[in-house]
Order: structure tokens, then sequence, then C-alpha cells
């Protein structure tokens, strides 16, 4: 019997090209297990400014609702701009609340940065996770330091450690969604 794969879908809060919370995230899916598919959604700066009860919503929001039923969990690492989660990002989950595309959902998040910065980012992304109702995943989150001088030419993260720090939290993700 062939089982069907676990699917986590990735969301970077970043819309900057060479992106540290890109990078791990890519890195992460470079390292998804067989069995695993864990796709990096790109159509963050495609979505329209969020306009409550719009109908019928624009093709990039479906798309993205299309995205967010079809995972089994997801994986959210995001920079901290203003002392909170970007904007863009925000947009991104203010058109999950009406088709409750995370309630109930297993997601996890990865900072990347220092320690003692995106404690703001951090703190914001719970906020609305808990209000949008998504099931936040304590054991797959929390804090894996990505310096731009980790991330290789092909944009994935080079340095072992932290390599190996990025797959335990997918590692925790996919033991929380399928435990054995």
């Amino acid at each position: 019997m062939v089982s069907t794969p676990l699917r986590i879908l990735l969301i970077s809060g970043s819309t900057r090209d060479r992106s540290t919370n890109t990078a791990a995230l890519r890195t992460i899916s470079a390292l998804a297990p067989e069995g695993v598919e864990a796709p990096l959604y790109d159509g963050l700066r495609d979505l329209p400014q969020f306009v409550p009860g719009e109908e019928p919503e624009p093709p990039v929001v479906q798309d993205l609702h299309k995205q967010l039923g079809a995972a089994d969990a997801v994986l959210i690492c995001s920079p901290e701009y203003a002392g909170m989660i970007p904007g863009s990002l925000k947009n991104l989950l203010e058109w999950t609340v009406g088709a409750a595309d995370l309630h109930e959902k297993p997601v996890a998040y990865v900072n990347v940065a220092f320690e003692g910065r995106g404690d703001e980012a951090v703190a914001t992304l719970r906020t609305v996770l808990g209000y949008v109702g998504a099931e936040l995943v304590e054991a797959a989150s929390g804090r894996i330091t990505v310096l731009s001088q980790m991330v290789g030419a092909d944009g994935l993260v080079a340095d072992a450690e932290t390599r190996e720090r990025l797959s335990a939290a997918l590692e925790a993700l996919i033991a929380h969604v399928r435990p054995v």
C-alpha cells in the first residue's frame, strides 16, 4: 500500500531575495525525509492587501487557501520589522481568517535571528496564530540562528550544525503530525 506523503507548507515572512529566513526554509525543504513534501510557499509578494469579505477572492488568495488546505502542517520563519512580524506575513495570515485555513492545523515557527532579536516577531506571530486557532507545536518551534555567511551560493544553509538543528525542527513537526 502506498501512503500519502506528509505535506508541510513552509512560509517565509521575508520578501527579501537573500533572506536568511527563506534560506532556512529552503534548507528544511532540501532535508525533508522520504515520504515528506515540504514546499516553500512563493506567493507572499503577490498577495493583495486583505479586504474583508471580498468576493470573489483573487486567484492568488484562492491558491493560498488551496495550498494551506493540502498541508498537514505549516512551518513559518519570519524576520522582525518595526517590532513585529512583517506586514506582508500579517496580510497572509489575515487572508486565512475567514476560511479558517489554520484552525486546528499544526503550526510551528523558527526564529533565525541573533539571541535577543526577533522576540517581538515571535510574540506577534504567537498572538495571531492563537487568534486563528492554529495548534502551535512548541516542540518544533524556537530559535535557530542563521547568519548570512552561513548561506551558500545555492541559497541553502551550509553550516552542518545549523542544518542539523533545522532538520530536528522539521522532524519534531513530523513526529507531532504522524506519531510513531
